[in-house]
């Protein structure tokens, strides 16, 4: 069974996660501190990380940077971990790695590894999805009876389920439904399954996804899953960005190869190794992937390349694009000639910019 905290980690090197501690204070940093936590790093990613071998040239190649003195001008812990970071990422090819500073870091216990968390860690993790909706920003209906799911970050699916259940409802009925995965960072694989899994007739199961985990070679699989609320079975369009990342990708993917979506956006960021945090010496801490996702359809996976998706524009007019996409399938399916003049006169707005769908505003694009 796959992890827990492994699982809520997977976009940790990009959100706000258990390793991001901006309020931690910082310190000064020594030679021998330097020395030491590259170190420690280089044992941690070959013991964990997903491809040995990668790991014993990039734990080589960061020793060397730092007998050449790349790292001499490093003198407080959070510059440190920075440029530790880039070049870990750098090396790796591998935007799931990442370094911190944080002291305050508390690995996983060994319960809430194998699944049993604790109620504290439980309650802990219950308000991080309250405080951040589900990671749900908006639900809506467009004009046209279009609906339109924002979402943001796939969170912990005990938590979510209900707030997934809702939003399906406000959707229900809709002539077509747009998810717009454009500022997506990832989460729970779990979680992702089970938003998919609204997409389905109730008796259409798929096998959605793999998950192949190094430290004990098991394979992890995701299908759809039995849902509270109602299934949309109608069109569906999917909006992408480069910012749209891991279990965002994986969302994207799944609806790509099993073709239940057309995705209109831009090519993902092309993160598929899932991992979590590990603690370093000194306080510091890495993120490091210890898993590969397999599609069973292609086999393979979106890490380097990202998501491609079918019709290619700018992240910002993506939105209206799929708009008017909907719009036209509904103009070509209308029953009545008063019901094909009305979505036509609302195509046209669309068209003349007289309704502007362009509201892509990413966080942190940089």
């Amino acid at each position: 069974m796959i992890k827990r905290m492994v699982a809520l980690a997977i976009a940790s090197v990009l959100t706000t996660s258990a390793i991001a501690q901006p309020s931690s204070p910082d310190s000064k940093v020594t030679p021998q501190v330097r020395q030491a936590v590259i170190g420690s790093l280089a044992e941690k990613l070959s013991s964990n990380y997903v491809y040995p071998d990668v790991a014993a040239r990039v734990s080589s190649e960061l020793k060397e940077k730092l007998l050449a003195g790349t790292y001499d001008g490093d003198t407080t812990a959070k510059v440190f971990a920075d440029h530790l970071a880039k070049d870990l990422r750098t090396l790796g090819n591998d935007h799931h790695l990442g370094v911190n500073y944080a002291p305050s870091f508390q690995p996983p216990s060994d319960d809430a590894e194998q699944g049993k968390a604790t109620q504290a860690e439980l309650d802990d993790e219950r308000a991080w999805v309250d405080k951040g909706s589900g990671g749900i920003a908006g639900v809506r209906r467009l004009p046209g009876n279009i609906g339109y799911i924002d979402l943001r970050e796939f969170m912990p699916a005990d938590f979510a389920a209900q707030r997934y259940a809702s939003a399906m409802e406000l959707v229900s009925g809709a002539s077509g439904v747009i998810v717009d995965l454009r500022q997506n960072v990832g989460g729970d694989p779990h979680t992702v399954a089970l938003f998919l899994s609204y997409f389905f007739a109730e008796n259409d199961g798929r096998h959605l996804n793999d998950i192949y985990w190094r430290k004990d070679g098991t394979t992890d699989q995701f299908w759809t899953l039995p849902v509270v609320g109602p299934r949309y079975v109608g069109p569906v369009y999917v909006l992408t960005s480069p910012r749209t990342f891991s279990g965002g990708e994986e969302c994207a993917y799944d609806f790509q190869t099993q073709k239940r979506a057309t995705l209109v956006g831009a090519v993902t960021g092309g993160g598929a190794n899932p991992g979590g945090p590990v603690a370093l010496v000194h306080g510091f801490v890495a993120n490091v992937p210890s898993g590969r996702a397999i599609n069973p359809v292609t086999k393979t996976n979106w890490e380097h390349v990202g998501v491609k998706p079918d019709l290619v524009v700018s992240p910002a007019d993506a939105l209206k694009v799929a708009y008017k996409a909907l719009l036209s399938e509904q103009v070509q399916s209308a029953k009545t000639p008063a019901e094909k003049a009305k979505v036509e006169a609302l195509a046209a707005r669309v068209n003349s910019g007289e309704w502007d769908a362009a509201d892509y505003t990413p966080i942190n694009a940089d």
